[in-house]
């Protein structure tokens, strides 16, 4: 779905089509701007206090900035001139790698923005490549709202979303400030997340929370979880059973065998399991070096 052209200039689905390329390996740029594009100080590049993400996976960021040593900065960040330094616009997420590459210079185009304009156009930017957690997402559509006095019909707009998904979107951050933290922390869902959302009393959809973690549960059971405690009852009044037990039992065995795997193969090692017969490892490689590493590893296992 296109963004429609507002009245912000010539309208903010042409800003983000001549600024933000569909994907971050696009390197295609329009004419004019590879005129405007030039090489600065990477320490004269500064972000923005405001944009929408706050959040960045280290692992990633660091594949990014082997890829960066590599073949360079392939798309120039988008930045608005403050006088004494640059502000990033977009392209957050390279700056960082690029910081981690030891690299001096990088490209940059300067363009003029409005404030809501550089908000909208962070916010559509780390949605389109799926970078903000979903937290981070609510907050920046509130602050269209509250800060731009915005319609969720006219935020909906902006970035290509139905006006339920805003909706539904927001309704997390009222949400308890430490449940909040779990779907940061990837402990929870957003499944989870809006189940809990029934129960109005913050310590007790916290102590849920705990519980939906703890337990492993999915959102089905959650959502039983939910209607028992709505019924009157603590999260915790429900006795635990021996496939609880046995769920607990088989984390403890799995997480020792995590840390084993991790020592052995010298990389990051999960394990997911559905009962003690079946379930998935994922083991996580950062360059091509590590990949044929362990692949070598696990090719001298047949012999």
């Amino acid at each position: 779905m296109p963004v429609k052209k507002s009245g912000l200039g010539k309208g903010l689905g042409k800003g983000l089509d001549s600024l933000i390329p569909d994907k971050v390996g696009n390197v295609e740029t329009d004419e004019e701007d590879k005129k405007d594009e030039f090489m600065v100080n990477i320490n004269k590049v500064e972000p923005n206090k405001e944009q929408p993400r706050k959040n960045f996976d280290e692992d990633a960021l660091l594949e990014l900035s082997e890829s960066i040593k590599q073949f360079g900065i392939l798309q120039p960040l988008i930045v608005q001139d403050k006088n004494t330094y640059y502000e990033i616009i977009a392209g957050e997420r390279r700056w960082r790698a690029a910081k981690m590459a030891g690299i001096k210079e990088i490209p940059i185009i300067v363009k003029s923005l409005t404030p809501q304009e550089m908000v909208e156009i962070s916010l559509i930017e780390n949605i389109q490549r799926e970078d903000l957690n979903p937290i981070e997402e609510a907050i920046a559509y509130k602050r269209l709202l509250t800060e731009f006095n915005l319609k969720q019909d006219e935020v909906a707009e902006r970035v290509a979303k139905s006006r339920t998904t805003v909706t539904n979107s927001m309704r997390l951050l009222k949400l308890n400030e430490k449940v909040q933290q779990m779907v940061i922390d990837e402990m929870l869902t957003t499944g989870h997340a809006r189940a809990l959302l029934a129960i109005e009393d913050q310590e007790i959809q916290f102590q849920a929370a705990q519980k939906i973690f703890d337990e492993k549960l999915s959102v089905r059971e959650t959502e039983k979880l939910v209607k028992n405690i709505l019924k009157g009852n603590s999260p915790n009044s429900e006795k635990t059973t021996e496939n609880d037990e046995e769920k607990k039992r088989l984390k403890t065995i799995y997480h020792e065998l995590e840390e084993k795997m991790k020592q052995a193969l010298g990389t990051k090692v999960i394990i997911n399991f559905k009962d003690k017969n079946k379930g998935k490892i994922e083991i996580e490689y950062y360059d091509s070096d590590q990949f044929d590493h362990l692949l070598e590893m696990f090719q001298s296992l047949k012999k």
